[in-house]
């Protein structure tokens, strides 16, 4: 069955011309079914996938209902983050260039005394955060009496953000006869009642109300030992090599430490906080949409709404709090219809996390093992016909599968240490790779025997401090030169 065009579902010939120019040629799923209804007046309440195309949806309905000529304020949009919003304001004005329409984006954290004077320009649309857009309803610089229709997009996290007092009240400040649109990829039990409350009979789309994440994404996840994370993540980074990656942390404190230690590596890197300034904010994702750098390190808050163009690979170093969370990590790839991978880094002691998301979004969440420099399924290191272990380069540990040990491998009911999966103890791995462990058998099969025929529990000269020294060094391992100065000075040395 062939796709509908924009103009079979009622959009103008030259914003369709306009979506051409951009290799749009075809609505999606939700802009099929939002589009029309948008265009006749329908109040809407829409729940689709992060990455569907939603923006478009209503987008395209309000420029094609707004009137140039008229200088007043005849649409509004609100969004829960400043990026967001001025992503939006950014997709008005590249199809909305031929119309002469007027955007103007208000958000928390930009000069007030400025978008006061840009109100004064009367532009037709605006796109704001709720708590600015209160702000200037309240000291009555932004007049809603002739604002049609109001757009909430991302509904969800308003709430979670604690907009939902700020919201009814812009919605009551505007003409009672207003078309109301909230779209998001959860409709959760705040926004069904605010849609009961202020709505008048919406209309409600749902597509694949089953599926929470887009078709087009693979989900993996890695288990390793804590203290390994950043090896891991480095790892991922070299296998994948993706044009550019976002990392989720869920702290303040880790998105510094893994930032400084992902450049220290050689893996260029950004921060992005989510208590950090409009200029500071804007900056970094102008670079990391540039190519300044490939891996942007943020927090959820930091991240939400972002759309960031061939944007491969998403990996949550830490766990998602929640599967809503975990949904909105993810759809930062894979957007409409393309390709890309959702990858976690967790501990063994958190891989019941990765089984929970699986089972509330309906979604496989696929297990994966770091292993001779690939990525690689469990089974394929199960039963001792995995790959070879690679011989160590010298002063570097020798590759495993940080942390993973392969149920079957567990099943078949050896005793610790012997699948190729490395399931022994820590400390017994260490040995491994150092060669000088007592259960490591000799070439001749003897098991006291060590490499070069030393029996088991011998050890040379000063081998403790040589052991204590490359214990140390793997520690400190990928951390800036100002805090292994720091760890040797409080070691004595």
């Amino acid at each position: 069955m062939t796709k509908a065009s924009f103009a079979a579902i009622g959009i103008q010939e030259d914003l369709e011309a306009r979506l051409s120019e951009f290799g749009i040629t075809s609505p999606s799923p939700v802009q099929a079914e939002t589009i029309p209804l948008l265009l006749e007046g329908r109040d809407v309440l829409a729940a689709s996938q992060t990455g569907t195309g939603k923006t478009l949806a209503y987008l395209l309905p309000l420029l094609q209902r707004i009137d140039p000529e008229r200088r007043t304020v005849q649409k509004l949009v609100l969004a829960p983050t400043q990026e967001l919003a001025m992503q939006i304001v950014r997709e008005a004005e590249r199809y909305g260039e031929g119309r002469s329409i007027r955007v103007l984006g208000l958000i928390g954290g930009a000069a007030i005394g400025r978008q006061i004077e840009r109100l004064r320009e009367h532009p037709q649309l605006v796109v704001g955060t709720p708590g600015r857009v209160r702000e200037l309803i309240g000291l009555r610089k932004l007049k809603m009496h002739e604002v049609a229709t109001i757009v909430l997009d991302e509904a969800d996290q308003m709430f979670q953000l604690g907009g939902a007092g700020e919201l009814e009240k812009i919605i009551a400040s505007a003409l009672r006869s207003r078309q109301l649109v909230m779209l998001s990829a959860t409709i959760g039990p705040e926004t069904r009642a605010l849609a009961s409350k202020v709505m008048n009979a919406p209309a409600e789309i749902g597509i694949d109300p089953d599926t929470k994440t887009a078709r087009g994404l693979e989900h993996l996840y890695i288990a390793v030992e804590e203290r390994d994370k950043v090896d891991a993540l480095r790892r991922v980074l070299r296998y994948y090599n993706p044009q550019r990656a976002i990392v989720f942390v869920n702290t303040a404190e880790t998105i510094a430490e893994v930032e400084a230690k992902l450049n220290h590596l050689g893996l260029t890197a950004g921060a992005l906080y989510g208590d950090a300034d409009k200029v500071t904010r804007s900056t970094v994702l102008s670079r990391f949409r540039e190519g300044k750098f490939r891996v942007l390190v943020a927090s959820d808050v930091a991240a939400r709404g972002l759309d960031i163009e061939n944007l491969p690979l998403v990996v949550s170093f830490d766990p998602a709090f929640d599967a809503e969370h975990y949904v909105h990590r993810a759809g930062r790839t894979g957007r409409m219809g393309r390709s890309g991978l959702s990858l976690s880094i967790v501990t063994q002691q958190q891989t019941f996390i990765m089984r929970k998301f699986a089972r509330e979004l309906g979604i496989a969440i696929s297990e994966r093992a770091l292993y001779g420099g690939k990525i690689l399924p469990p089974e394929e290191l199960r039963g001792g016909a995995g790959p070879r272990r690679e011989k160590p380069r010298s002063g570097q540990p020798a590759v495993r599968t940080a942390g993973i040990r392969p149920r079957a491998a567990a099943d078949a009911g050896g005793a610790a240490g012997r699948g190729p999966a490395g399931g022994g103890s820590a400390g017994a791995r260490r040995e491994e790779a150092h060669g000088g462990s007592a259960r490591q058998a000799a070439p001749g099969g003897k098991p006291g025997a060590g490499p070069h025929g030393a029996k088991a529990g011998a050890a040379a000269p000063g081998g403790k401090a040589r052991s204590a020294e490359r214990e140390r060094n793997r520690k400190n391992k990928g951390a800036p030169k100002w805090l292994k100065d720091k760890k040797n000075r409080g070691d004595g040395q």
